[in-house]
């Protein structure tokens, strides 16, 4: 039994590092929350107390921003509205900077974050669905189904267009090699700017815990808002199979994301913001790049759908 134990605890701390060394052993045990895999997630939430003793300074919060705003674009235009839906086309060298950003988040890689959203799409709001608030508790849909053996384990086989390309696999495998890159180029640039520029009031640990740990988890509930609260509140306009809702409030979080009810019954769009009423900012900074020639091919939303959409209106 002890031997047991201790060969399950080195499997997960050997997921800390190469997650396809990671293996779920029991399928009675691949439901249950693997507490020792997860202590970077729990240490990435408690380093934020470490603001206490940092401080705080508006050149650090500004940094905390603009890589929320970064990440969150590269969640919700690269992550999802690229790798899960393919709703346009890019290069491969521009496609493996788009999964960079993205893997820059703490959110594991595009393989894993695409094989359980094209999943998500096929049973949304059934028993199957690891992240409904409707079949699972809202902690469970916003968090814990992420902490599972099971879920943690990417399914190639949702993803064979992605998984054909080694880099991919390469970030899938060890996906912790961007984020840590990450959060030392920022203890990096902090320890300059407090040499070289003392006024600003900054230092490498400042610059560490505002621009990547508070940004980082603040990144990750945004995101996982839409697992658990756009599935709650808000409201329908198309008669979808599920409980996905459109929200104002949780589009300006997420930079559009929260028009999931429009998503949900026309997932290959690329805009989700179907009225121009609707703010959809990560579909304006798709835009710009298609005019850069970095992506093409944007799939519209279809004028039956819109069409559609205002008939339902009227007959609310």
């Amino acid at each position: 039994m002890k031997q047991t134990s201790l060969k399950s605890f080195l499997a997960s701390l050997a997921g800390w590092f190469d997650s396809h060394a990671y293996e779920v052993k029991a399928e009675a045990d691949s439901d249950r929350i693997d507490w020792v895999r997860c202590i970077p997630f729990f240490g990435l939430h408690l380093a934020c107390l470490a603001v206490l003793w940092v401080g705080i300074s508006p050149v650090a919060v500004a940094v905390a921003v603009m890589l929320y705003l970064v990440r969150m674009f590269a969640i919700t235009g690269f992550y999802h509205r690229y790798f899960s839906h393919r709703s346009y086309r890019t290069s491969r060298p521009f496609q493996f900077i788009m999964a960079l950003l993205g893997n820059s988040s703490v959110q594991r890689s595009p393989l894993w974050w695409a094989a359980h959203h094209r999943c998500h799409h096929k049973v949304s709001d059934t028993h199957d669905d690891v992240h409904s608030p409707h079949t699972h508790s809202l902690l469970w849909s916003h968090m814990l189904w992420i902490m599972t053996p099971k879920n943690h384990i990417t399914n190639m086989k949702r993803v064979p267009d992605l998984a054909k390309y080694p880099e991919l696999r390469f970030l899938d495998r060890f996906d912790w090699i961007v984020p840590v890159v990450l959060a030392a180029g920022l203890l990096a640039l902090g320890s300059g700017l407090e040499r070289v520029w003392p006024s600003l009031g900054t230092s490498g640990p400042q610059m560490l815990v505002w621009g990547f740990f508070i940004s980082t988890v603040v990144l990750f509930h945004g995101t996982c808002c839409i697992n658990s609260l756009a599935h709650l509140f808000g409201r329908q306009r198309y008669a979808t199979s599920d409980e996905s809702r459109n929200s104002l409030l949780l589009s300006l979080i997420t930079l559009g994301e929260g028009w999931h009810n429009n998503h949900h019954h026309y997932p290959a769009a690329t805009r989700q913001g179907f009225y121009w009423w609707e703010i959809d900012l990560t579909y304006y900074g798709l835009k710009m790049l298609e005019k850069l020639g970095l992506i093409w091919n944007l799939t519209p939303v279809p004028e039956r759908i819109i069409a559609e959409g205002r008939a339902e209106s009227s007959a609310a």
